[in-house]
């Protein structure tokens, strides 16, 4: 089967945090009920506010889920090609996505090469994407055609095993904010910067701490580092971090 017939799947965001925002749903539902039922006899202004506040706290939990599975299946599309009119590749360009998953951005940016090359980094955990693994993030790139143009590495943001200056540009897409500590995020920054070449560029979208981000990129040296106002195609709504790194 070629490519134009296998169609692409990059999955569900974050499907631990989907399924127990659904189950937590279920959980104040049946709260509500519970509290309808053996309160009956009891005041009715109490009952009333027990059972309001499982029910409506129970759509809350569904709309989360439901939003979040929406930005998976669509508005994260929106948001990967936002993010590539922003980084404006030429073509020959050495394009890194760190924390690639099933590859949304590496894929993008290999469309947008010609004589260069993507390269996917990931530990390939699913509880960040929905059937995250290499085979699965291949079969995506031969399906949208750019099978010949991806490379896929196993490894940590923290510690990438590439050499100093390998890179003309960076991405990364809701992967970083995944390391809890901060010095973990800081450490993870360095090789981003590390690993960049003088001049080159980056873009990091993800839903938390991206201000820490841009002032990592700021203690560093970087020049031109900006960060965008909320984008709501994803939920929770994200920012987009960019800079260049100092020529010198």
């Amino acid at each position: 089967m070629n490519h134009s017939e296998t169609k692409a799947n990059y999955g569900i965001d974050a499907p631990p945090v989907v399924r127990n925002l659904i189950l937590a749903g279920v959980g104040c539902f049946a709260l509500g009920m519970v509290a309808n039922l053996l309160l009956a006899q009891a005041q009715l202004t109490l009952v009333r506010s027990l059972s309001l506040a499982g029910f409506f706290a129970g759509i809350g939990m569904w709309l989360g889920a439901g939003l979040m599975i929406w930005s998976s299946l669509y508005g994260k599309f929106r948001e990967r090609d936002r993010l590539m009119e922003l980084i404006d590749l030429r073509g020959d360009e050495q394009v890194l996505d760190v924390g690639c998953g099933r590859g949304l951005l590496l894929i993008a940016a290999a469309k947008r090469l010609k004589t260069g090359k993507a390269v996917g980094l990931d530990l390939w955990q699913a509880e960040d994407q929905s059937g995250n693994s290499p085979r699965a993030t291949l079969a995506n790139a031969r399906a949208e055609g750019v099978f010949d143009r991806v490379k896929l590495e196993t490894g940590d943001m923290r510690q990438m095993p590439f050499a100093d200056h390998t890179f003309d540009v960076i991405v990364s897409s809701l992967a970083i904010h995944n390391v809890y500590e901060k010095e973990g995020r800081v450490k993870a920054l360095r090789e981003i910067s590390r690993a960049l070449k003088p001049g080159g560029r980056v873009a990091l979208l993800d839903i938390q701490h991206t201000e820490e981000y841009s002032q990592t990129l700021r203690d560093l040296g970087w020049m031109e580092v900006q960060r965008t106002a909320l984008h709501f195609w994803i939920f929770p709504p994200v920012r987009i971090v960019m800079g260049k790194k100092s020529s010198g």
